[in-house]
């Protein structure tokens, strides 16, 4: 697949790794060091296919529903050419590009349709509940929980209903300060667009540059700005969406009492109810000023202390989060390359040298004096609690490279390194014992694979009465890694559960939750969802696989 066979609509990621392919860079002396001593790896790398090489299985798309579907959305677009196919053939998870490295036949969506609009999605789920062909929702293609998994089962073909040309800004109510937002639009075009008439939305997940507004709401995703401006599912004041039941368009005013929350409903259901076409969304004038400072933490549980006292005293920072020692030690070390959490000032690098700690990023936005507030109050908070400011260095390096961690791991997987994130969330009091409980799990299960293992760890998103820790694990690829990561993965997990945490706190479930779904919700709760399931969609076409168990 060379820069020439590119089409416009294609996804703008790589089929076989994260992102931008001019945007990949090599792995820097320092962690190529790092990765050489602690863990064994010695760089050379593996054998991967390119994707000339690729074999994909046929499409099952006979030309009967080829005719039919192309009729609906037209013949340009629809197509079963390896190209578009193999773009859309999973997300972005590191299960999803080892296989993606397989010489073997390949699994990808039989066929690959672009509506319009609405009418032609409504046309489409009719005429595949009629002749049994799943559909899978894809947006952006960020899942790292096999939530785009083309999964046929027991249907004749399934397709990929890409909806990158669902993207208009609808509405502006600069009153109300609400948006109606495409489900296409990627997070920096929506930004744009919302910028031209003075406003933001201000959500920044790490998959922000091609995650779309409908995946958003889809996963129930939560972005860096969360403590400043909330989850997505706080942001979304209504939603539309195209069921094989009728259209389904909950959220009528800001709040309701008029039974249970549908908007709820749609939200966090990733493509397994119905296709999401317009978001409504409060959004905020462009802030007038940003203030940026980072601090240093003797040790992870004073670091834990000192937010969860700025988040129940509600000094209102727009983003705050922890790295533990782990994290910052590692960070400082490969300051050269590029990562989530990439330092570079010295005043961290020489206390953590002399006395190790953990680093804590804050940022505020708003106007002027909100912002001065705001962090004259936080700042006070954070030294009572025994933070030691660092300036503004270390908080703006983050934001520089806070979009870039997923291009090294696709650097330390060819280098032969296992790495992978995964997350969670829990209460205040138990946060201690759910990162205890997820490092062991992690570390023992990687160990008897045959290899150390290097377990980050970070508080990402904070709440009055808990926080979500997000984990960074580094390995050797021993034997086969694929197993090798499902074994790690389900051992995180049954932890996770072990200890009352959720098993995922912005990932989504995908397929690869869903086996840990009845624990989450119970018995009961199961049932609500296989209901909700047959009501809307009785054929069962929508993202066959995920989700509901």
């Amino acid at each position: 697949m060379s820069h020439a066979d590119a089409h416009p609509d294609d996804p703008p990621m790589k089929w076989n790794a994260w992102g931008d392919p001019a945007a990949a860079k090599p792995l820097s002396p320092g962690i190529r060091d790092l990765l050489r001593q602690a863990l064994g790896i010695d760089g050379l790398g593996v054998e991967e296919p390119s994707a000339e090489q690729v074999r994909l299985r046929p499409s099952a798309l006979s030309q009967a529903d080829r005719d039919g579907l192309s009729s609906i959305v037209g013949a340009a677009n629809l197509t079963v050419d390896d190209r578009g196919r193999l773009l859309r053939a999973g997300g972005k998870s590191t299960l999803d590009l080892l296989r993606r490295r397989d010489f073997g036949v390949q699994d990808a969506p039989d066929a690959v349709l672009l509506p319009a609009d609405e009418p032609e999605i409504v046309a489409v789920l009719a005429y595949c509940a009629d002749h049994s062909i799943a559909v899978v929702p894809f947006g952006g293609g960020t899942s790292v929980v096999g939530g785009l998994d083309p999964v046929r089962g027991d249907f004749k073909a399934v397709v990929s209903l890409d909806l990158r040309r669902l993207n208009e800004l609808h509405a502006l109510d600069e009153v109300s300060w609400e948006a109606e937002l495409g489900a296409g639009l990627s997070g920096p075009e929506a930004e744009r667009l919302l910028g031209a008439r003075g406003f933001s939305l201000g959500h920044y997940p790490q998959s922000f540059l091609f995650a779309t507004i409908g995946g958003f709401a889809a996963t129930r995703s939560s972005g860096q700005d969360s403590a400043g401006y909330g989850r997505f599912n706080d942001m979304v004041r209504g939603l539309r969406a195209v069921t094989p039941a009728g259209i389904l368009e909950p959220g009528r005013a800001p709040e309701s009492a008029a039974g249970p929350d549908l908007r709820q409903l749609l939200i966090g259901s990733e493509g397994t109810f119905g296709i999401i076409t317009r978001v409504r969304v409060r959004v905020h004038p462009i802030p007038a000023a940003t203030r940026y400072e980072a601090w240093r933490f003797s040790d992870f549980a004073t670091g834990a202390d000192a937010l969860r006292a700025v988040v129940q005293t509600g000094t209102g920072p727009t983003v705050i989060r922890l790295s533990d020692e782990a994290e910052t030690g590692v960070n400082l070390a490969t300051a050269d390359n590029i990562g989530e959490q990439q330092i570079t000032d010295e005043r961290l690098r020489e206390e953590k040298t002399s006395t190790g700690g953990c680093l804590a990023i804050t940022a505020f936005e708003g106007t002027e004096a909100h912002v001065e507030s705001r962090h004259a109050e936080t700042r006070a908070l954070l030294e009572a609690c025994g933070g030691t400011s660092l300036g503004e260095g270390p908080a703006r390096a983050w934001e520089h490279g806070r979009f870039n961690a997923p291009y090294l791991r696709d650097s330390l997987l060819s280098a032969g390194a296992l790495c992978e994130t995964l997350e969670t969330a829990t209460n205040w009091s138990n946060v201690p014992t759910l990162k205890s409980a997820v490092t062991e799990a992690l570390t023992r299960t990687l160990a008897d694979s045959g290899t150390p293992a290097l377990v980050l760890c970070h508080i990402s998103h904070v709440y009055p009465t808990g926080a979500s820790l997000y984990f960074t694990v580094v390995a050797a690829q021993r034997g086969n890694p694929i197993e090798q990561w499902r074994t790690a993965k389900a051992a995180a997990t049954d932890a996770m559960v072990r200890v009352g945490a959720t098993i995922t706190h912005h990932h989504a479930v995908g397929a690869d939750h869903r086996p840990w779904m009845r624990d989450e919700v119970g018995d009961v709760g199961v049932q609500v969802l296989r209901a909700v399931k047959a009501t809307l969609d009785p054929a069962g076409i929508l993202n066959p696989g995920k989700l509901i168990p």
